[in-house]
């Protein structure tokens, strides 16, 4: 039996199959982050769920039982995923299931700039009738969209965009594999090459790019400089993308935004705050609430709810603080037969020789004989230690491949 904390309100009929099979599991949403140090402290987790509550290192070093963090979305800037991996603790997150919701937004955001739907419902709620101001709209069928990260969300906004007879653009990356270039493609998507190119010709530019070290203060100065002095700029990604004074000099110069996120915006859900980008007359704005609709909010706590029955079956789904390249300047093939003991006489002999084993996988042959264990170590093992593991009697064989540095 686990202990799940869930620091976010998920549907009960969703958690219902985990309690059903024993699990401990509690929905506390109006934890914040000051809170989960002790509250952790006290509770003996194994599972947290979050959202938006930031898990910080006190939070992690509070909670020796916890092995596993799940973020109840996609981004996971929230979670100090350093102090995790020192922890030994799984980072765990819910992408694309809230694209939909964002892609939606991100539109309507666009729809509400170019026919002035913010200032117009504001004029007649205050009794004013203004048919010839609001009727000088300039449609966006036939203009070029720029989108800066076609994950699942900016593909989401590609589809919509190309449905309104928008032409869009990205910028063409090596390494992509193939199924994503045939993502891209199916979503209509025109590749250039470089970002001046799609900045210079785009009458839209729409940013969904998570934050991380180099996208921090990508849309700064000389990024706004690039594009059309009456373009339009979407952002429903990250507030910290942004250069705040650079877009307020572009807004002063004639550019429009749409911004559903803000530098240094709130952490509660209510309260005054006063930002000049929210104020700025050349802005429509939403207060984060992108992933906000109960479609998206249902089908992220149902990912978060598969996430977690994987981890209590003992797989891992989604994790983002695992090494996911091969580790090592050397392999070890040990075929072995499949009895109790003979792997770890195979790390004693590793340790003897002072060799670290960095990454490893076992697999089993049919019939549950024999097995196979590939083990990436940090250093080439000596004849003597290979022949220390193949003079085992239920060592089958043993083989090394050193990698060239």
């Amino acid at each position: 039996m686990m202990r799940i904390l869930c620091a976010d309100a998920l549907a009960d009929e969703l958690l219902d199959p985990l309690r059903a099979q024993g699990h401990d599991v509690l929905v506390e949403p109006d934890l914040g982050a000051d809170d989960l140090p002790d509250r952790l402290a006290g509770g003996g987790v194994d599972v947290l769920v979050v959202r938006s509550t930031k898990v910080s290192s006190e939070a992690i070093a509070a909670a020796p039982e916890l092995g596993l963090v799940v973020r109840a979305g996609a981004g996971t800037d929230n979670v100090d995923k350093e102090a995790a991996s020192a922890k030994g603790v799984y980072v765990a997150n819910v992408p694309g299931r809230n694209a939909v919701a964002v892609a939606e937004l991100t539109m309507a955001l666009l729809l509400a700039i170019d026919r002035h739907v913010a200032d117009g419902v504001a004029d007649l709620r205050a009794g004013e009738w203004n048919k010839g101001r609001y009727s000088k709209a300039d449609g966006i069928y036939g203009k070029s969209m720029a989108i800066l990260g076609v994950g699942d969300i900016g593909l989401a906004v590609a589809e919509r965009a190309r449905a309104f007879g928008i032409d869009v653009i990205a910028q063409r990356k090596p390494g992509r594999s193939d199924a994503a270039l045939q993502r891209i493609r199916s979503a209509g998507v025109r590749l250039v090459d470089t970002v001046d190119e799609m900045l210079a010709t785009a009458d839209i530019v729409s940013v969904h790019v998570p934050k991380a070290a180099e996208t921090i203060g990508m849309c700064d100065a000389d990024f706004f400089s690039k594009m059309k002095s009456d373009a339009i700029f979407l952002n429903t990604s990250r507030g910290d993308v942004v250069d705040q004074s650079a877009l307020l000099a572009a807004l002063d110069g004639g550019l429009r935004a749409g911004l559903d996120v803000y530098p240094g915006e709130p952490s509660t859900k209510s309260g005054e705050w006063e930002s000049p980008l929210a104020a700025h007359p050349n802005v429509v704005g939403s207060h984060h609430i992108g992933a906000s609709t109960a479609q998206a909010q249902r089908a992220v706590a149902e990912g978060t709810v598969a996430v977690i029955e994987r981890y209590l079956a003992g797989e891992i789904t989604n994790c983002v603080n695992l090494v996911d390249e091969q580790l090592g300047s050397a392999v070890l093939v040990v075929r072995h037969l499949d009895k109790v003991g003979v792997l770890a006489k195979v790390f004693e002999s590793l340790r003897r020789s002072g060799i670290n084993v960095l990454q490893m996988e076992n697999q089993l042959f049919v019939g549950s004989v024999a097995a196979v264990a590939t083990i990436n170590i940090a250093a080439p093992a000596t004849e003597e230690t290979i022949a220390m593991i193949g003079g085992d009697d239920d060592v089958l064989a043993v083989s090394q491949t050193v990698r060239e540095v």
